[in-house]
């Protein structure tokens, strides 16, 4: 024993279980003499998972045949709440068959020494499955640390994509509302919409975040027709009435939910209940739900604020125009959720 290395991890935590008491003082002795203090023994097998958790340990030095619970239980007691640094078991067994050897590895067990022991190799064993276990530790919380900084990038990527979009809306509303105000509002209430529909949180989340790109077509609307000072000629009303399209092209071709539905929101807004919208005269489900939404939601603030063209609507002819529209411009139901749970907490600056 003098000349075996000693411990290189002291601090170590080791447990020692075996039935026969004599076992256990002699492992005991030999792993303290090789440098390491932190050693727990048990003769009972039961008391194995309370000793876990009081104190995870790095090895288990374990017997394979003992009365009442064995060492392939216990292993399998320690795999269901141990986790993925789970102890490195060294299976000490007067079982020479293979059976039993086999038994022992598959059941989780690292190495395998039989009965009666060599107490210097019983020490070089303990050694190697301490380093093995050291740098399994190092290897998890290295992984622990990429993955953080992974999840810390992925959440800078999603917020500098999240502003680009909420920028791209913003662009093109400055052109016919210089505050900008009017995405903002859209976004917010189509979301309290939503919720009042009880759609899930992922889904009120991506309403939330496409119903500000609804006019993002808009800009490729000449100023001329976008700022004109009164009605518009069918040419230019055709014109207009392309930034759904365009919208819809602008957002078109990606794999990201969130723009597959600011996509559909932009081609789909202006879309009417009774079919008598565009571009494409959809009418009833056959227009998305976020389509729908934002139809009620974009029509309600641009009413309830001034605009280049016109001055506000007062406040009950824009109610008005929206029950003359049930069932016409605005679904049904998504109109009565508007006006019973949301109308008097939308946004108004």
């Amino acid at each position: 024993m003098s000349d075996l290395p000693f411990a290189e991890h002291p601090a170590a935590s080791i447990i020692i279980v075996d039935d026969e008491p004599a076992n256990v003082h002699m492992l005991e002795r030999v792993i303290r003499r090789v440098g390491y203090a932190n050693v727990r023994s048990t003769t009972d097998p039961y008391r194995v998972l309370s000793m876990f958790r009081e104190e995870p340990p790095d090895v288990i030095l374990l017997d394979l045949h003992m009365p009442g619970l064995g060492g392939l239980e216990v292993m399998r007691q320690l795999r269901e709440v141990a986790g993925p640094l789970a102890p490195l078991v060294l299976v000490l067994t007067g079982d020479t068959t293979a059976e039993a050897k086999s038994a022992a590895l598959t059941g989780g067990a690292k190495d395998f020494l039989f009965k009666p022991f060599d107490l210097s190799e019983v020490a070089l064993r303990v050694h190697n499955l301490v380093d093995l276990r050291i740098l399994h530790r190092q290897l998890h919380n290295h992984n622990l640390l990429l993955e953080q900084r992974v999840h810390e990038r992925t959440s800078e990527l999603e917020q500098a994509r999240m502003e680009i979009i909420e920028r791209l809306g913003m662009a093109a509303e400055y052109r016919d509302d210089e505050t900008g105000h009017h995405t903002r509002r859209v976004g917010q209430s189509s979301a309290q919409l939503a919720t009042a529909l009880g759609l899930p949180p992922g889904e009120i989340e991506l309403v939330a975040r496409a119903a500000p790109l609804h006019d993002v077509g808009k800009i490729a609307v000449p100023d001329a027709i976008l700022l004109k000072q009164g009605p518009l000629t069918p040419e230019e009303q055709l014109v207009m009435r392309s930034h759904t399209v365009i919208g819809g092209q602008l957002l078109a071709g990606s794999t990201s939910d969130l723009l597959k539905t600011a996509r559909a929101v932009a081609l789909t807004h202006h879309e009417h209940w009774d079919g008598g919208g565009y571009p494409n005269g959809l009418s009833g489900d056959q227009i998305p739900l976020a389509g729908r939404i934002v139809a009620i939601t974009d029509v309600y603030d641009a009413l309830m604020h001034d605009r280049p063209y016109r001055p506000r609507f007062a406040p009950d002819h824009v109610i008005d125009f929206l029950h003359q529209q049930r069932g016409k411009q605005f679904d049904p139901g998504v109109l009565d959720a508007f006006l019973t749970d949301v109308i008097s907490i939308v946004p108004q600056i």
